[in-house]
């Protein structure tokens, strides 16, 4: 706050951060409930806690039904982020080099999924996909996640691709490479950090993702937030909270992840400048 500022620039400089810190409590307080419980002794959640026990832990991971749902989980998400990431990629870098009537129709429509109510999405993948025979099986599942990170991708990667310096690409085509050779030696390196945030988002897009996979998913195929879903509808224990924990560390990772990212991008880009 500057010294000079007036009595009511003060006032409001101190209720803004007031302001700020209970938004963030209210994000936050669910969080700070929740994790406690999974650590709770009773079958129940509730406060206060009757002791300290990792056996809800112990219970998620040895329940086959929760390490099928951990299983699907990590095929669905990975293969769904490769394929959110390669056609993202590539749309980004061709919509940012070309120049055409119905650009902006375009943009809009690629991230389309992202404004998009996803029951829609559900639905309208359903109705597709069920006439070819795909629904209970991996295949809709992965391509329909796949399209929802997409957009992820494009807007992460665009950024990246706004403070590029094509005079990069020019000099290598000078030097005698082909195209392909100038993307992957010199465009891929400088925009990566734009790419894997764009993959980061996507994979957690897809890992978080129920609605969807209630139209798309057979029992065989039931990720882990169907299954939270299915076991917050059917039987509350302190076993969800166990998951919910586990997903929120995961989460925090990811985001440490992307702020390095982040952080990465900003140096090389001061870099190069």
């Amino acid at each position: 706050m500057p010294p000079f500022a007036s009595p009511i620039e003060r006032i409001w400089f101190w209720l803004h951060r007031a302001l700020c810190a209970l938004v963030l409590l209210f994000l936050v307080l669910p969080i700070l409930i929740i994790v406690p419980l999974s650590f709770n002794e009773s079958s129940f959640l509730l406060y206060p806690m009757t002791g300290f026990s990792f056996k809800w832990y112990a219970a998620f991971f040895n329940s086959p039904e929760w390490m099928l749902s951990l299983k699907n989980s990590l095929i669905v998400a990975p293969a769904a982020t490769i394929i959110a990431m390669l056609l993202g990629t590539l749309a980004s870098v061709g919509l940012t080099r070309a120049e055409f009537r119905g650009k902006a129709l375009l943009q809009s429509v690629l991230i389309s999924p992202m404004v998009v109510p996803v029951v829609i999405i559900g639905v309208g993948s359903y109705l597709f996909y069920a006439p070819l025979g795909l629904v209970n099986g991996y295949t809709a599942l992965i391509l329909v996640h796949a399209a929802l990170g997409v957009p992820f991708v494009i807007i992460t990667v665009t950024a990246t691709l706004a403070g590029y310096n094509h005079n990069l690409t020019r000099a290598a085509a000078s030097l005698g490479a082909n195209p392909l050779t100038a993307f992957f030696k010199v465009t891929l390196p400088i925009i990566a950090p734009g790419v894997i945030s764009g993959a980061l988002f996507a994979f957690a897009t897809s890992f978080d993702e129920v609605v969807v996979t209630l139209f798309l998913a057979g029992p065989e195929q039931a990720t882990l937030p169907r299954q939270m879903f299915g076991g917050i509808r059917e039987n509350i224990n302190p076993t969800i909270a166990a998951v919910a924990t586990i997903l929120i560390v995961f989460s925090t990772l990811l985001l440490l992840v992307l702020e390095w990212l982040r952080g990465r991008a900003e140096r090389m880009r001061t870099a190069l400048d």
